[in-house]
């Protein structure tokens, strides 16, 4: 584990009935990342897919019929909420962030971030692509009672 984490975030993993184990095993291979996601949203899966461009990452997706908890147990603040939680090496990615966002919080291991979130579900963000038209939104980090712009997109 990088000494630059923060040791105390623990990431909540919603009970399913077997425990889930996920692991980064290092730069050289790739990420394991857990995705929960509402068993009706079809974007989820397209964003899933945009995660794992290339396989680089593998992702896991776990249907949850309660995602309100989900996002809860790990602290997505209320106006940050979107559709879809997952949990990539200790920290919350929340709703449509870019993976090259992602990758970013992996490789600098903030002290203070505890996650990454694209608020609601613009048009043309990861998973949202369809129709061709695009709203500007913003990456936002989030953690510790602290919020910062992370990435901004047109």
């Amino acid at each position: 584990m990088n000494s630059n984490r923060n040791p105390t975030r623990r990431p909540f993993l919603p009970a399913l009935g077997t425990v889930l184990l996920v692991a980064c095993t290092g730069a050289a291979q790739a990420a394991n990342f857990t995705m929960y996601r509402d068993p009706s949203c079809g974007c989820c899966e397209a964003w899933a897919a945009h995660m794992r461009h290339g396989e680089k990452h593998e992702v896991e997706t776990i249907d949850h019929p309660d995602m309100a908890s989900v996002k809860t147990g790990n602290g997505v603040p209320d106006d940050l909420r979107s559709c879809h939680t997952m949990i990539a090496d200790g920290y919350v990615i929340e709703g449509h962030v870019p993976a090259a966002d992602v990758e970013r919080l992996l490789a600098e291991r903030s002290d203070w971030v505890q996650g990454l979130a694209v608020a609601g579900m613009p048009l043309g963000s990861p998973g949202m692509e369809a129709g061709g038209r695009v709203q500007p939104y913003e990456v936002i980090a989030f953690g510790n009672g602290r919020r910062e712009v992370f990435a901004s997109y047109p």
